[in-house]
C-alpha cells in the first residue's frame, strides 16, 4: 500500500517519468528558465524616466512663469472666477459710477467755457426760457451797459463773470412787447447782482446791488429791496396789475442758513440755495398790496430771519 501510495503522490503523469531522471529534471529547468523571463519585467529605466521629469518639472516652471507674467499684465479689476464643477473663467470687474457718471471721465478742461455759469436747478429757468436765450440776453446786457456807462458807472465784468440764478417772463410791464428777466449775481465781485430786463429781444434796462449797501447790522438772509421789480409791477400798473403776474425775490445767505421760505398772494414757497444766494418764484392771479414775507431757518429747524422783523424790508407794497 506504501509503495502504491508512493507513486500516485510523486507522478506527473502517465509517461512514467520519475523525480529521479535527469532527462526530465534537465526538461523542467530550460521550462523554468523560459517562464521566468517571460514573467519578471523588463528592468526599469531609470535614465529615461529621470530625463523626462526634468523636463516636465521645467515645463510647469514655464507655464507658472508665464501664468504670473501675465496676472502682473492684467489691470487691478481682473480676477478668475470658479464655478461649483471647477470650471473657470477670466472676468474683468467693472468699477459702477456712481452717481450717474459716465464711466468716462473728460479730462478736465484748462480753461473756462465764454458765457455765465449755470444754476443749480434747472427750475431756475422758467417760461420756456432756456439756458442759451437767458445766457445770450444777459451778455447783450452787460455789453450795452458797458457801452452807455463810457467809464461813468461800476465796471460790471462781462457775462462770464456771472453765476444766472433766475430767468423768467417780465408780465406786467407793457403787455404790448415780449420781455423777461434774467437775474446774474457776479462771481468776480462777490456781492454784486445785476437785473436785467429784455424785451423783444433788446436789453431795455439794468438795475444792479452789492453787498456794499447792505446794513451795517443785516442779519444772516438780506432780501435784495432793490430788486422790487421782480416781485412788483411798475407805478402805471400799480392802479390795475396785468394778470396773472409773475413775481419772483432774491437775496443773499449766510451759510448757516439752510432753508428760506417766501409767502406771497397767499402762498408760500421754498426759495432755492444758490452759492450764497436764495431765490424763489411763483404766479399771482389776484393783486396784492402785502410785500412777500420771508423766513430764514438754520440747520436745526430754528427761525433765524424774519421780514415782519426786518425794518429795512417793507412790509406792505407802496
Amino acid at each position: 500500500m506504501n509503495g502504491a501510495e508512493d507513486e500516485r503522490t510523486s507522478g506527473f503523469g502517465t509517461d512514467g517519468a520519475r523525480d529521479g531522471d535527469p532527462a526530465f529534471e534537465e526538461r523542467m529547468r530550460a521550462l523554468l528558465t523560459e517562464d521566468a523571463y517571460t514573467i519578471r519585467p523588463s528592468p526599469v529605466p531609470y535614465t529615461e524616466i529621470r530625463r523626462r521629469g526634468v523636463s516636465e518639472r521645467r515645463r510647469r516652471a514655464a507655464v507658472t512663469g508665464a501664468v504670473l507674467m501675465s496676472l502682473v499684465a492684467l489691470p487691478v479689476g481682473a480676477y478668475a472666477l470658479a464655478g461649483g464643477d471647477g470650471e473657470r473663467g477670466a472676468r474683468t470687474a467693472a468699477v459702477e459710477p456712481s452717481d450717474g457718471m459716465s464711466r468716462t471721465t473728460p479730462a478736465p478742461s484748462s480753461t473756462k467755457a465764454s458765457g455765465p455759469n449755470q444754476p443749480v436747478s434747472e427750475g431756475q429757468f422758467l417760461d420756456g426760457i432756456t439756458f442759451a436765450e437767458a445766457a445770450a440776453g444777459l451778455e447783450t446786457c452787460l455789453t450795452a451797459e458797458g457801452a452807455g456807462s463810457s467809464g461813468r458807472g461800476p465796471d460790471l465784468g462781462k457775462a462770464e463773470d456771472y453765476r444766472i440764478i433766475l430767468a423768467a417772463k417780465s408780465t406786467g410791464g407793457r403787455p404790448t412787447r415780449d420781455g423777461f428777466h434774467v437775474v446774474g449775481v457776479s462771481e468776480r465781485s462777490a456781492g454784486l447782482r445785476v437785473v436785467c430786463d429784455i424785451e423783444d429781444g433788446e436789453p431795455s434796462g439794468i438795475s444792479t446791488g452789492t453787498r456794499d449797501s447792505d446794513p451795517p447790522d443785516a442779519g444772516p438772509v438780506v432780501p435784495d429791496v432793490n430788486a422790487s421789480e421782480l416781485f412788483r409791477q411798475p407805478l402805471a400798473a400799480r392802479g390795475d396789475w396785468q394778470l396773472p403776474f409773475r413775481w419772483g425775490v432774491v437775496g443773499t445767505v449766510e451759510p448757516s442758513v439752510t432753508e428760506v421760505s417766501v409767502s406771497y398772494g397767499g402762498a408760500t414757497h421754498r426759495a432755492v440755495l444758490d452759492h450764497g444766494w436764495f431765490v424763489a418764484s411763483g404766479v399771482l392771479d389776484r393783486q396784492v398790496t402785502a410785500a412777500p414775507h420771508i423766513k430764514g431757518y438754520d440747520d436745526a429747524g430754528d427761525l433765524v430771519y424774519d421780514s415782519d422783523e426786518d425794518t429795512y424790508w417793507p412790509r406792505m407794497l407802496p
